[in-house]
């Protein structure tokens, strides 16, 4: 199993979840959801299992999630969906290895939303406080996820099914960033995590601990199919608090640009080797 969350950023443009709910009237939550019921017990790893792409993998398992539970018919984007991901946020460059590094989560998103994955381009995100579980909960149920990035502490079992708990008897030192998507909870708090493909749980205990950022994602087939949106916004007003986002990339120097730019003169390489492999 591999890693790879990068710690997270902080771009003060994303709207802040608490602020689209303040004032409005919310429907009450269920006691209980779980958008996982029904999914193929191995969903894949989107590569995952030999890369640190665990944050475009969540992307991908989001996109099952949405498809399954919106039109019945799972989607699963390909494996080379979430490479070319991992290629752009995190100017990762196939075979090599020194470039497997991790991707910003907010950089994943910023480019799940412009440039898409497989087609699928993310209608929005907003970001949820991880300290507010209520709020991690009707993130959940609104949005038919949440897309969390925790700090692994080297105890925490890797076997699917594995419950991850809290234990200070063990050994707590951090090895690591992952994300993955919440898709699910029950009446004690117990939360159904994807990741590597397969189903995880946690503890609000565990989640309060390690998690340290959390999102809410749009989607639009999943809006338009459910009629359930973050914060109960339509998908036009969602779209409209990403217009800063959208059109604004990040100043010269920071981590997503500079990897951009990167990508950016990769690309034109293996467009200039093509060209040159064509033409003898």
């Amino acid at each position: 199993m591999k890693f790879g969350r990068k710690p997270r950023g902080h771009d003060s443009r994303i709207p802040k979840f608490a602020d689209l709910v303040k004032g409005r009237a919310l429907a009450p939550i269920p006691f209980a959801i779980n958008y996982a019921h029904g999914l193929p017990n191995n969903l894949g790893a989107m590569l995952n299992d030999q890369l640190g792409d665990c944050t475009c993998a969540a992307c991908c398992h989001a996109i099952q999630v949405w498809s399954f539970n919106a039109t019945g018919g799972l989607v699963s984007p390909p494996d080379s969906a979430a490479l070319a991901l991992y290629e752009l946020a995190g100017g990762y460059v196939p075979g090599e290895p020194n470039t497997d590094q991790g991707c910003v989560e907010q950089t994943v998103l910023q480019d799940w939303m412009t440039t898409g994955i497989d087609s699928n381009k993310l209608a929005a995100y907003v970001e949820v406080d991880q300290g507010d579980l209520d709020a991690i909960r009707r993130t959940i149920w609104e949005c038919g996820l949440a897309y969390i990035g925790f700090n692994v502490p080297q105890y925490m079992p890797m076997s699917a099914g594995s419950i991850w708990d809290v234990n200070p008897t063990a050994d707590n030192t951090i090895i690591g960033g992952h994300a993955v998507i919440l898709v699910g909870y029950d009446v004690t708090g117990l939360m159904v995590v994807i990741s590597w493909g397969a189903l995880y749980y946690m503890t609000p205990a565990f989640f309060a601990q390690f998690v340290d950022e959390a999102y809410a994602l749009a989607n639009a087939e999943w809006i338009t199919s459910t009629g359930k949106s973050s914060a109960g916004l339509s998908l036009a007003d969602l779209e409209a608090l990403m217009a800063a986002l959208k059109w604004n990339p990040p100043a010269y120097g920071t981590h997503a640009y500079r990897w951009r730019r990167q990508r950016h003169k990769h690309l034109k390489k293996k467009q200039r080797a093509a060209a040159v492999a064509v033409a003898t």
